[in-house]
């Protein structure tokens, strides 16, 4: 299997690279968060890959770090969850996003990825919700028992879920509530005030 490919830059679409390697070009399938965090075409890269091997057809999907791999192979793990699935739900939430949304319980916001239905992106949350490593992450430890203990429908857990209403990932949205001082002597509505403050 091909762990990475170091080489130069040679094409970026919206949701594949070329990257020149020994006189090979090779295809890789990726997100556009990647793609925009790439240097300019012509410069050398270095991009983690995992190799999804059919009987008519082989494909290259590539990352920036082992860990961006590491929580594309967990999604992959959840029936229902092909490679072009798990792709297309990196594509929508990020990696941070997602685990905010895996660990907040949030699996509207996986649905939203093109191809991944409701009961899919439930599978996702429940499967996932013990496995998820939050490294590489934004998210310190500090965060993530904040985020577990935020998740049982107390008031902290209500004005996240208000935030991603209003359009906020669930990521920047669970570290604004969670810089709320004595958030748990306040209402919602003043957690979700002095949190937009903290935005």
């Amino acid at each position: 299997m091909i762990a990475y490919i170091r080489g130069t830059l040679e094409e970026k679409k919206t949701d594949s690279i070329v990257v020149e390697s020994n006189g090979i070009g090779y295809e890789i399938l990726t997100c556009l968060y990647v793609i925009e965090r790439l240097p300019s075409i012509h410069e050398e890269v270095k991009i983690v890959t995992y190799m999804d091997v059919k009987e008519d057809s082989m494909k290259l999907y590539g990352f920036l770090s082992e860990q961006e791999k590491t929580l594309y192979k967990q999604l992959l793990s959840v029936s229902g969850v092909g490679p072009k699935g798990g792709l297309s739900i990196l594509n929508e939430l990020g990696p941070d996003n997602l685990i905010a949304a895996i660990i907040s319980n949030d699996s509207k916001a996986i649905s939203k990825a093109n191809g991944i239905g409701s009961k899919t992106a439930q599978k996702v949350v429940l499967e996932l919700r013990d496995k998820v490593s939050t490294e590489g992450s934004i998210f310190d430890n500090a965060d993530l028992d904040f985020a577990v203990s935020a998740s049982s429908g107390s008031a902290e857990s209500e004005a996240i879920e208000a935030l991603k209403e209003l359009g906020y990932p669930a990521s920047e949205a669970m570290k604004a509530v969670r810089r709320v001082k004595d958030s748990d002597k306040m209402t919602t509505e003043q957690i979700i005030m002095a949190a937009l403050r903290n935005m």
